[in-house]
């Protein structure tokens, strides 16, 4: 969420950063809400101050015997009284709208975010690895004749509906190898916190990180009011929520290995084929809490650590920062990282790694206490796949498969596989 201060005394420039993200100039909307309100307030305080100073003339009124006096001016105070009640809940009223209407606006981008409209126009940073040459025309990997047997679309739709998915025998260990693999390679090489969080959050906790209000749609919601979690995000982040932290405890790095589950409402006809993307997935998420001026640090290091995992497993990838206009609602900074799928003979996303600033602490009213003393401040967060399960089977499916529709596996899960190393044809790990 913006602060309501710096909109106040640069309005300007908080056009200017939603004007980034094709956005509407909100700043006088805003601040004629944000002087209603304060005016109230004053009102209210003004009246407040009128309603004591009458109440001790009652008392002296009283004393004198002045019983007509003494009727008039507690007549005073109960209409002051009423008075200072009506303003107070209007003030109250125009908080709240500031508040709401705060809370539908996206972060301010950085300064050395690229200008531009969509995907079309985010800007290349690195790549590592080269695309493998085939003496075949590679598949997908829903067509690969090993992975057939365990990947059951058609029974999980009788199950569920479209975008989802059974995984069985070798597919769904190798699934559950890779986020084995990506945990205890975040714990044990990168330093992060591995916990385990409930996937299901209070609606404040949604609206903490950004989710809700306004997307509410591209999440499931059960009849009981909790919510299912879109990403570990939610419950990482959190774990701040309402606290004020002493400047020692950071920066606090987690991970967490978590069901997710996404409505997809805004993206539908795109990508049904396959499990690319699924209302129900897998993710292996990191998420930072930071002092704000380690946290640009933080973002470099965290891309490094998702980075590092498809390193480790041989898969192709380039990283990309985000347009303006093709960033999360919540970030001020997002790396992308695709990974090479040749089945599509493109990159694909399997990681965003995003800096938030003081946006999601400011829903949370989450804060740290200066080691050198001084008012507490606003912690800085930040989030990052690390990787999506579900993509990077996807990816070590495809870029590892064979003419015979045997896959190749990584030298690096081969440990987590009891030391198989093949998927062949017949869907069987040898």
């Amino acid at each position: 969420m913006h602060d309501i201060r710096a909109i106040r005394e640069n309005p300007g420039a908080f056009d200017a950063a939603l004007a980034r993200r094709n956005g509407a100039p909100m700043s006088s909307e805003i601040l004629a809400l944000d002087e209603a309100r304060r005016a109230k307030i004053q009102a209210a305080e003004t009246a407040q101050s009128d309603q004591k100073k009458a109440a001790k003339d009652v008392g002296a009124a009283k004393a004198s015997g002045d019983e007509a006096e003494f009727e008039r001016l507690r007549a005073l105070v109960g209409d002051k009284k009423a008075q200072v009640a009506a303003m107070q809940a209007e003030a109250k009223e125009l908080d709240q709208q500031l508040n709401d209407l705060l809370m539908t606006l996206p972060n301010a981008p950085l300064a050395d975010v690229p200008e531009g409209a969509d995907e079309n126009d985010n800007v290349e940073i690195r790549n590592w690895g080269t695309p493998r040459e085939f003496t075949f025309q590679p598949k997908e990997h829903f067509d690969l004749a090993g992975v057939k047997p365990g990947m059951d679309f058609e029974t999980a739709a009788k199950l569920s509906g479209s975008r989802f998915v059974v995984l069985s025998g070798a597919v769904a260990r190798i699934h559950r190898a890779l986020a084995q693999f990506m945990l205890n390679t975040h714990v044990d090489e990168n330093g992060l916190t591995e916990t385990w969080t409930p996937v299901l959050v209070r609606e404040e906790m949604m609206q903490g990180t950004g989710q809700l209000p306004k997307f509410g749609e591209d999440s499931y919601q059960t009849t009981n009011g909790w919510w299912l979690v879109p990403t570990a995000e939610v419950p990482l982040t959190n774990i701040v929520n309402g606290e004020t932290v002493e400047e020692s405890y950071l920066p606090r790095r987690y991970v967490a290995h978590t069901q997710c589950f996404r409505s997809e409402a805004g993206s539908a006809g795109r990508d049904t084929a396959g499990m690319l993307r699924q209302h129900q997935f897998e993710k292996v998420e990191m998420v930072s809490i930071t002092h704000p001026d380690k946290s640009l640090d933080e973002h470099d290091r965290m891309t490094r650590c998702a980075e590092g995992i498809l390193e480790k497993l041989g898969l192709p990838y380039r990283t990309v920062v985000l347009c303006t206009g093709d960033m999360g609602f919540g970030a001020q900074k997002t790396h992308d990282i695709e990974v090479w799928l040749p089945g599509q003979n493109m990159y694909r996303e399997i990681s965003s790694v995003s800096v938030c600033g003081d946006f999601q602490a400011r829903r949370m009213n989450a804060r740290f206490k200066p080691e050198a003393g001084g008012k507490p401040e606003f912690l800085h967060t930040l989030n990052g796949s690390g990787l999506a399960v579900g993509r990077a089977l996807i990816a070590v499916l495809e870029n590892g498969q064979q003419e015979d529709g045997s896959v190749a596996l990584p030298q690096a899960l081969h440990p987590y596989l009891g030391g198989k190393t093949i998927l062949d044809a017949d869907g069987i790990l040898i």
